[in-house]
């Protein structure tokens, strides 16, 4: 089996995927073909990922380099799965970018990866690169699946799904553990063996619809209970998720500093109290950016003076999904698909994240039923932003791309559409500027 890691740069992650891989059964001898435009990451990720292999693979997989736009073909060709965890424009210059442009106007995001105007840029410059992605992959590796890791998730497997004939899916780390955060956060450990679960939404605020104990009994009453009082003792870092539950009645899938930015209740100019009561802040995407930076540069140190990468297979769904398809054993995932009706209250073409099922044949959605109408307004409010987004990417449309940035609750909240366009306006030009263009 071939396994190609667009991005391989993202040299912790690449890690955790490729780690995973060597360590299922059938994949000892995979081969791995890492992929970059940046020589040296792309190199700091070769040493990392042979010495790995080394250690807890016996050496039996075949690791290889490719550099450089000439060479994406090669990495590609004869691939069975494809793995994308590419940043296009890295966080210098292009996250500094999506940042300072929009203070200008006086509009402050927390992450900026997913949606707001720094998710809609990130996807529509992301678009920009995986069009040549999708031609290349068509030629040389038809067949392969197309693993989508690459924030904003819903608009960028949106694109792949809607506009491409790759086979895709979009993968997120946020389904796996968002019952056991809850309960954990909560004090309810001893809830976790044996319980059920549903979730189902879009991708950073997916919904847990329901969660019961082992018994069969619902834990819903217990956890507003509890989260209630969590809140009013406050200064905890899930504020805007615990609010949720109280106001809305259900729990979402993505962080609370993540969700304070997806709606027009938690950030507001001159509200700075609101920062404090809910425990949020602003540039938080940045300043993690800085200090993964830092991380990762005292990691290649000790690896480069001789330390040994060692890994135990993690939560990540794509070698699961992989084994799944090989072995033809069902694996359920929580994948994000094109809607065509599983969440019957949301678009149609929108991308939606709910229960799937993979086996030899593929990744088939489950149908969620409809959500709640407050869950799926709160949905929507995101999901037209994303539509626009994709539709401005696909076709080029600049008024597309205004118009997506206007929809965004937050924005929309803060700016006029006047000033919208004109930092909408702003942003391409500096993008462009960069060597990142949007259109």
């Amino acid at each position: 089996m071939k396994l190609t890691f667009m991005g391989a740069g993202s040299t912790v992650f690449a890690k955790n995927v490729i780690g995973d891989t060597m360590l299922a059964d059938p994949f000892h001898d995979v081969e791995v073909a890492l992929y970059d435009i940046n020589a040296d990451r792309l190199e700091e990720s070769y040493s990392l990922i042979t010495s790995m292999n080394d250690n807890v693979n016996g050496g039996r997989a075949k690791i290889e380099k490719f550099l450089g736009v000439e060479e994406r073909k090669n990495a590609l060709r004869g691939a069975d799965f494809v793995v994308n965890a590419i940043q296009v424009g890295l966080y210098d210059p292009c996250t500094i970018i999506d940042f300072e442009v929009p203070k200008k106007y006086g509009l402050y995001q927390t992450i900026g990866d997913t949606l707001g105007v720094g998710g809609i840029f990130r996807g529509m410059r992301t678009i920009h690169v995986l069009k040549d992605f999708a031609k290349d992959i068509e030629e040389v590796c038809p067949d392969a699946w197309f693993l989508n890791y690459t924030n904003p998730m819903a608009i960028l497997a949106g694109y792949m799904e809607r506009y491409t004939n790759v086979k895709t899916i979009g993968l997120c780390h946020s389904v796996q553990t968002c019952s056991s955060d809850l309960l954990e956060r909560l004090g309810m450990e001893d809830k976790m063996e044996g319980r059920y679960e549903r979730i189902a939404g879009i991708n950073h605020m997916a919904w847990l619809l329901e969660i019961r104990d082992k018994d069969g009994n619902d834990l819903y009453p217990e956890i507003k209970k509890r989260a209630a009082e969590k809140n009013r003792e406050g200064g905890h870092r899930d504020m805007v998720r615990f609010d949720y539950i109280d106001k809305l009645g259900y729990y979402c899938t993505e962080s609370s500093i993540h969700n304070a930015e997806y709606n027009a209740f938690y950030l507001k100019p001159g509200r700075d109290e609101l920062l404090e009561k809910y425990n949020t802040n602003y540039d938080e995407y940045p300043k993690r950016c800085r200090d993964q930076i830092a991380e990762w540069k005292q990691q290649k140190e000790d690896i480069m003076n001789g330390g040994k990468v060692e890994h135990t297979r993690s939560h990540e769904y794509a070698s699961y999904i992989m084994e799944a398809m090989v072995t033809d054993k069902p694996y359920i995932i929580g994948g994000n698909v094109i809607n065509r009706g599983v969440i019957p209250n949301l678009p149609y073409d929108a991308c939606v994240e709910v229960p799937c099922v993979v086996r030899r044949n593929g990744i088939t959605p489950t149908y969620a039923g409809p959500l709640p109408l407050q869950l799926a307004a709160m949905n929507s409010s995101n999901i037209y932003p994303q539509m626009l987004t994709i539709e401005a990417a696909a076709t080029g449309n600049r008024q597309a791309l205004y118009q997506a940035c206007m929809m965004d609750p937050h924005t929309g909240a803060v700016l006029t559409p006047d000033e919208v366009v004109a930092m909408c306006d702003e942003l391409i030009e500096a993008h462009t500027n960069a060597g990142y263009p949007i259109f």
